[in-house]
C-alpha cells in the first residue's frame, strides 16, 4: 500500500467522556496516520440517540486538541467525504439497507420488546442457554422471513414499528487476518443476526461503521478488542455490498486493564481507585457530578500521551520517554501485544514528574504565576523564579508548584502541632531570641553566609544543629515541608525571615 493511500479514522461516539482507552485508541491510530503520510479522521458516531449526551463531541475534540493529535478530517476541519457526524448521513445509510434488503442480505423483524423478553426467559430457562436471534431462531420469530409478503407489507404500509436485521448465512466460517491477532476464524452460526437499522430510522454501528468506512475510503481500521466479535459480521457486510477488493484490514487493540490486572479499567474505577481516567474534567449534564481530569490534576499532555503510548506498544528500544515525533517515526501495528496491560497510576505520575524536570524554569515559573494570579497574589517575576529554580526537584504535578511553595508567597497561619510538641523546648523561645539579635549584624544573606553563621551559632550556644533548624522550620514554614532552611531564608529575605520568628514566638507563647 502507498503512503497517500493510509487512511485511519477514530469514531467515538458522544455518549459521556472520552476514557483514556479511547484517547489511547485515537493516539496508535493518529501515530499510524503520521508515520505513513496518512490522514487522521474523527468521525462522530451519533446514532445512539438514546445514549447522547449534550457536551460529549465538545469533549471530545477538546481532548484530541489538548493532547496534541491534530485532526486532518472531521467534524470541524471538514473533507471530501463529509459529513463527518453520523446523525447528518441518514440518507447515505437509508439508500445501503435498502441495497441489502433488496439483496436479499438483510430482513424486517417486527417483534415486540416484551416478545424478544419473553424468548430470552424461555430459552433461559431451557437447555438451550443464553437465547440468540440467530439462524437457529429466527423462523420462530415475527418477521419477513416467517411472515408473509402480504402481512409484511401490511404491517409497514399501518406503521407498525419494525427493525431490519443482518441475514447471517448458515453453516460457514468467516476467516480474516487481525494486525494483532493474526488468523481469526468465526463460525456463522455462532453469530446473531444483529439489528442494523432500528425503529427510529437510524442505523446501527454495524451498518453504519462500514458503509463510512467504505465511502471514506479508510485502510485499517484500528479500534478497541471490544470489537472483535463484531468483526466477522462487518466483513459479511463487505461481501454482501461487494465491496471485499476495498475492505480494510483490521488491527483490534488489547485492553487496558486496572492496577491490579483484575478487569478491564473502567470509567467508574477512577474516583474509587484514587486517580483519573478522563483526559479533562467532565461535569455530568444530567446530575453535575464532576469527574476528574489529567489536565486539571496537572498532568502535562506530552506526559500523558507517553505513558498511554506504552500500554500496549513496544517501542523496541529500552527507554520510556519519547517525544511525540518519535513516537511516529518508531511506531508499528506489529509491536503492539495480544495481551491488556495494566495501568499503573504511580508510573503515570513518575511520567509527569520526568516531564516536569525537562521544562525550562521560565515555563514552571509561568505555571507557577499563573497559580498566584487565580489566587489574588501579588508577585514579582524574578522572586517567583528563584523559587521555583529551588522546589522544581520536588515537583510531580502541577499543583506542586504551589503545594511545596506557598510558604514563600505567604506566611504560616498555623503550626503543626505534632511537630511543636516534638521540637520546642523551655530554652527554644531563648535560643531564638539570641538568634535574632545576632541574625540582625549579618550583612550578606545568601546560602553560603546562612549555613556558616548557623553553624557558628550552634557552636557557641553548645546545642545541635536541628535543635536550631527544626523550631526555625516551624516558625518560617508552619511545619516540616520545604527544602533546606538556608535555602527558604534566602529567598525569604532578611526583614520577612525575623517577621515571622517573631510573630511566631508571639502565637506560640514565647518571649
Amino acid at each position: 500500500m502507498n503512503n497517500s493511500q493510509v487512511r485511519v479514522r477514530f469514531a467515538p461516539s458522544p455518549t459521556g467522556p472520552l476514557h483514556l482507552g479511547g484517547i489511547r485508541t485515537a493516539l496508535y491510530n493518529f501515530l499510524f496516520a503520521r508515520k505513513h503520510k496518512g490522514a487522521f479522521i474523527l468521525r462522530i458516531e451519533d446514532t445512539d440517540r438514546n445514549r447522547f449526551v449534550p457536551g460529549a463531541e465538545d469533549y471530545i475534540i477538546r481532548s484530541l486538541k489538548w493532547c496534541g493529535l491534530e485532526v486532518d478530517e472531521g467534524v470541524e476541519q471538514n473533507g471530501f467525504y463529509s459529513p463527518y457526524r453520523q446523525s447528518e448521513r441518514t440518507e447515505i445509510y437509508k439508500k445501503h439497507i435498502q441495497d441489502l434488503l433488496e439483496l436479499g442480505h438483510a430482513y424486517y423483524a417486527f417483534d415486540t420488546p416484551e416478545e424478544l423478553e419473553k424468548a430470552r426467559s424461555v430459552s433461559s430457562s431451557s437447555k438451550a442457554g443464553q437465547f440468540q436471534y440467530g439462524c437457529k431462531t429466527r423462523l420462530e420469530m415475527k418477521n419477513s422471513l416467517s411472515l408473509s409478503k402480504k402481512e409484511v407489507q401490511e404491517k409497514i404500509v399501518n406503521g407498525f414499528p419494525y427493525v431490519i436485521r443482518i441475514l447471517i448465512p448458515e453453516n460457514e466460517t468467516v476467516v480474516f487476518h487481525d494486525l494483532i491477532r493474526g488468523e481469526v476464524r468465526v463460525h456463522t452460526d455462532n453469530l446473531d443476526d444483529k439489528v442494523l437499522f432500528k425503529s427510529d430510522g437510524f442505523p446501527t454501528y454495524h451498518l453504519a461503521n462500514v458503509v463510512d468506512d467504505y465511502l471514506m475510503k479508510i485502510s485499517h481500521v484500528i479500534r478497541g478488542e471490544e470489537w472483535l466479535p463484531s468483526a466477522p459480521m462487518h466483513l459479511l457486510l463487505y461481501r454482501f455490498f461487494g465491496w471485499e477488493e476495498s475492505m480494510p484490514k483490521f488491527a483490534h487493540l488489547p485492553l487496558i486493564l486496572k492496577p491490579d490486572g483484575n478487569g478491564k479499567l473502567s470509567k467508574r474505577d477512577g474516583d474509587r481507585l484514587g486517580f483519573p481516567v478522563f483526559p479533562l474534567e467532565w461535569k455530568d449534564p444530567v446530575t453535575g457530578d464532576v469527574f476528574r481530569g489529567y489536565r486539571e490534576d496537572g498532568y502535562l499532555p506530552e506526559a500523558f500521551i507517553n505513558m498511554l503510548v506504552l500500554l500496549g506498544w513496544n517501542p523496541g528500544i529500552d527507554r520510556d520517554l519519547f517525544s511525540l515525533q518519535e513516537m511516529i517515526e518508531l511506531f508499528s501495528i506489529d509491536r503492539i501485544g495480544k495481551s491488556g496491560s495494566k495501568f499503573d497510576p504511580e508510573k503515570a505520575r513518575w511520567f509527569n514528574h520526568q516531564y516536569l524536570l525537562k521544562k525550562s524554569s521560565q515555563d514552571l515559573t509561568s505555571f507557577l504565576e499563573k497559580i498566584l494570579s487565580e489566587k489574588g497574589i501579588s508577585f514579582n517575576h524574578d522572586y517567583v523564579n528563584s523559587v521555583v529554580d529551588l522546589i522544581k526537584e520536588r515537583i510531580v504535578l502541577l499543583p506542586d508548584l504551589w503545594d511545596q511553595s506557598w510558604f514563600f508567597f505567604t506566611p504560616p497561619a498555623s503550626y503543626d502541632e505534632p511537630m511543636k510538641k516534638k521540637v520546642w523546648r523551655l530554652e527554644t523561645p531563648l535560643i531564638l531570641k539570641d538568634l535574632i539579635s545576632d541574625l540582625n549584624r549579618v550583612q550578606v544573606f545568601d546560602i553560603s553566609s546562612l549555613h556558616s553563621f548557623f553553624q557558628d551559632f550552634a557552636v557557641r550556644k553548645n546545642i545541635k544543629t536541628g535543635m536550631l533548624m527544626s523550631p526555625l522550620r516551624l516558625l518560617v514554614v508552619g511545619s516540616g515541608q520545604g527544602p533546606g532552611m538556608a535555602e527558604i531564608i534566602s529567598i525569604l529575605g532578611k526583614e520577612e525571615f525575623l517577621s515571622r520568628i517573631q510573630a511566631g514566638l508571639n502565637s506560640i507563647g514565647g518571649v
